[in-house]
C-alpha cells in the first residue's frame, strides 16, 4: 500500500464510515447508525478505498490506524460515557483522534495486530480467490456471501439474465449482439451457445459448440467467431479450434493450435487471430501465437516480456493491449503493448490494482479494464484513454469480486455477462460510457420546397 497523500485524506463523514467499519459493522450496520441508504454506505467505500489504495476492509481499517484516525480499546482510556454510548451501539468503542505521535502510533500498531487478527482471517476465509491456487481453473461455491451488488449507484444497468449461469465462457459481438459461448457451470464445463440482442434485450440460444470447453476465449472475424482452444471437460487444456459459422449457426474445425492453451488472451487484429499467454497444461505461458484463417496456418510471434494467463487482450489503433492476469499465486496490473507489423512489445501505464480473470474492451481511444478479482477485494473498474499517464477508476456492478465474466463492446457500449463473485453469474450488465447523447440532424436539402 502506498502512504496516503496529504491532500487526499478522507472527509468527515468518511471518517465516520471508517470508525464504523473499523468497529466491524456491515454495510447495513453502518447506514443505520449514519442514518444512510446502503446505496450511499457503498459510495463512500468505493470513495474510500480509491483514497487509501486498498482493496479490502481490513486494510482500510489498517491504514486509518497508522495515521492516527482511530484508535482500539486496549490504548483509549475509557470513561464512563463512552462506554455506555459504546454499550448503546453494541459496538466496541473506536474513537476518531488527531493525528498521534509516532511512538502512539506503534503502541497502536503493535495492539492492533492482536485485535485485528481475528478479522484477518475471517476476511482470508470469505474470499474464494484466496484459495484459488489450490484449483485455480475452475470454481465452487464457497459458504460465504458473495460479492454486494453496486448496480444502483453506478452507470450500470442490469438487462434480461443469461439463461446459462456460468464463468471463465468466451464472449464476443457479431452483428449487434453478444455471443456466449462454453465455460464452466454448477453442473461442470458446458459447450452451451447463447445470443443477446442489445436492442430487445432477449436471449435466443443457437447450436451447441461440438465440444465443452471453459477458460476460453471468442475472436469474431468476418462471419467466423474462433475460439481456440481451452479446458475440456477433462480438466485439460487443448489444440482444437472450433468456429461458429454466426449467420448459418453451424460449427466446423480450424487449424489446431501449434501447442495446447487454456486461460489465454485472445483477439483479432488485421484479419488474424492472436491467442498470448496462457497455461500450456505445466507452466504459464508468453507464447504469441497468430492464425491467418486464409492460409490456415498458425505462426509463432514474439512472447510477451513475461509469462501469465487470466489475462485480457484487444487490438486498439495499431497495436494490440494486453493487461492484467493471475499466475496461481499474484494478479497482475501489467499494461503491455504489442506491435503486430514490428513484432514487438512495449509498455503502457499500469492499472492501480491487479486484476486476474478480467475483460477488456476497447472503444474510441478508451481501454475500459472491466471485473478481475482473485485475491483483491475491488472496488471499481478502470479506464485508461491513449497518450495518458494513468489508468482512472470508473463504476462496478459489483463490489468485491468478479473474475471470469465476458465483456464486449456493442454500438459504443460495454455488455458484461456471467462471471464468479462467490457463485456462478448469469448477470448481464450494460455500461454506457456516453450516457449523454448528441444527434446532429440531416441536413435540408436545399432545392426541397
Amino acid at each position: 500500500m502506498q502512504e496516503l497523500p496529504e491532500n487526499k485524506e478522507l472527509s468527515e463523514r468518511e471518517i465516520e464510515v471508517v470508525r464504523l467499519l473499523a468497529a466491524g459493522l456491515s454495510n447495513k450496520e453502518i447506514a443505520g447508525q449514519l442514518f444512510l441508504s446502503v446505496n450511499t454506505v457503498k459510495v463512500h467505500l468505493r470513495n474510500i478505498f480509491a483514497k487509501l489504495d486498498v482493496q479490502s476492509r481490513t486494510e482500510a481499517t489498517w491504514v486509518a490506524i497508522q495515521r492516527g484516525w482511530v484508535s482500539v480499546p486496549q490504548v483509549a482510556a475509557p470513561q464512563a460515557e463512552a462506554q455506555a454510548a459504546s454499550a448503546a451501539l453494541d459496538v466496541p468503542r473506536i474513537v476518531v483522534e488527531p493525528p498521534l505521535p509516532v511512538w502512539r502510533r506503534a503502541v497502536l500498531m503493535a495492539t492492533a495486530v492482536v485485535a485485528l487478527a481475528g478479522v484477518i482471517v475471517s476476511g482470508v476465509r470469505a474470499n474464494p480467490g484466496a484459495s484459488a491456487g489450490s484449483d485455480v481453473f475452475s470454481d465452487r461455491p464457497a459458504a460465504v456471501s458473495p460479492a454486494q451488488s453496486a448496480a444502483g449507484d453506478t452507470l450500470w444497468t442490469a438487462l434480461a439474465q443469461m439463461p446459462t449461469a456460468r464463468t471463465r465462457l468466451a464472449v464476443t459481438a457479431y452483428a449487434g449482439r453478444l455471443v456466449a459461448i462454453g465455460g464452466d457451470t454448477p453442473n461442470g464445463v458446458t459447450a452451451a451457445v447463447e445470443w443477446l440482442d442489445s436492442k430487445t434485450g432477449d436471449w435466443v440460444h443457437g447450436k451447441a459448440k461440438p465440444a465443452a470447453v471453459s477458460n476460453v476465449a471468442a475472436v469474431a472475424i468476418g462471419d467466423s467467431i474462433f475460439v481456440p482452444g481451452g479446458m475440456t471437460a477433462a480438466g485439460v487444456p487443448t489444440t482444437t479450434v472450433e468456429v461458429y459459422q454466426a449467420r448459418a449457426d453451424e460449427w466446423s474445425q480450424a487449424t489446431p493450435l501449434p501447442a495446447p492453451r487454456m486461460a489465454y488472451a485472445a483477439t483479432a487484429f488485421d484479419g488474424r487471430v492472436y491467442v498470448i499467454g496462457g497455461w500450456d497444461g505445466s507452466a504459464y505461458a508468453a507464447s504469441v501465437f497468430a492464425l491467418d484463417p486464409a492460409a490456415g496456418r498458425w505462426e509463432q510471434r514474439t512472447p510477451m516480456p513475461a509469462p501469465r494467463g487470466f489475462a485480457a487482450a484487444v487490438a486498439l489503433a495499431s497495436a494490440i493491449y494486453v493487461v492484467g492476469g493471475f499466475d496461481g499465486q499474484v494478479e497482475s496490473s501489467r499494461c503491455e503493448r504489442y506491435l503486430p507489423v514490428e513484432d514487438r512489445w512495449d509498455g503502457c501505464p499500469s492499472m492501480s490494482v491487479g486484476r486476474g480473470g478480467l475483460s477488456v474492451v476497447a472503444i474510441g481511444n478508451n481501454l475500459y479494464a472491466i471485473g478481475g478479482g482473485w485475491s483483491g477485494y475491488l472496488a471499481f473498474n478502470e479506464v485508461w484513454t491513449l497518450g495518458s499517464e494513468a489508468w482512472r477508476a470508473i463504476p462496478t456492478p459489483f463490489i468485491g469480486q468478479w473474475r471470469g465474466l465476458g465483456a464486449t463492446a456493442i454500438d459504443a457500449e460495454i455488455f458484461a455477462v456471467g462471471g464468479w463473485n462467490g457463485q456462478y453469474l448469469s448477470v448481464t450488465e450494460k455500461y454506457s460510457p456516453f450516457p449523454f447523447k448528441i444527434f446532429v440532424p440531416a441536413a435540408q436539402d436545399s432545392q426541397a420546397p
